[in-house]
């Protein structure tokens, strides 16, 4: 075995370990928030994405899933500024995630990993100038670490003059996140208590 496989290993478990940490801790976090204050967190964009979300023609977001922190008020507030609203789909790990069109209320139809995604026979695919990601962990650097499918850097791969913008709960910062070369880092991060740029 070579140190470069040891260290990508030891990379991969250090990676693992902080998904299960901060997972817990996220879920512990929701968990205790009274009801009223978990719906009215991320309501209302902060200052600093308001222009960012005015000046998008489309803003592609995503569907909170369990404990995940909801960018819902965000995506409302960018449609009521007259961007078009994109969610995510995902066919399968080796296809890279699309982005399709969508309005509140449109149905939308169960996918892989949990997803409700639009139907890609009649939603039109759309190219983001926005993408509000979700995550399990960020630092100050701005460094992201997701799920670890891959999902979402391929996409800001594929869409670099994209604004990134994480959303999270502030239970999810912690000092440094382990990062790999094909990781792309965020342009900010919005919690329910700061902005971080």
């Amino acid at each position: 075995m070579t140190g470069d496989t040891r260290d990508e290993d030891r990379a991969g478990a250090d990676k693992a370990a902080l998904r299960a940490r901060i997972r817990a801790a996220r879920q512990a976090f929701v968990a205790a928030l009274d009801p009223a204050g978990r719906a009215l967190a991320l309501r209302v964009p902060p200052s600093p994405l308001q222009p960012q979300l005015a000046r998008a023609s489309v803003v592609a977001g995503y569907l909170a899933i369990g404990s995940e922190a909801s960018p819902a008020g965000l995506l409302d507030w960018a449609a009521t500024q007259g961007a078009r609203i994109a969610l995510p789909f995902v066919s399968r790990p080796a296809v890279p995630m699309r982005f399709l069109a969508w309005q509140a209320g449109e149905s939308l139809h169960p996918g892989p990993l949990g997803l409700m995604q639009p139907d890609p026979a009649t939603a039109e695919e759309l190219a983001p100038d926005l993408i509000l990601a979700p995550l399990i962990a960020f630092d100050r650097g701005l460094r992201r670490l997701g799920q670890g499918a891959g999902f979402y850097d391929r996409a800001f791969a594929r869409y670099p003059d994209a604004r990134r913008i994480g959303v999270a709960w502030s239970v999810q910062e912690v000092a440094l996140v382990p990062d790999d070369p094909w990781d792309v880092p965020l342009h900010a991060v919005v919690t329910e208590k700061e902005w971080i740029a």
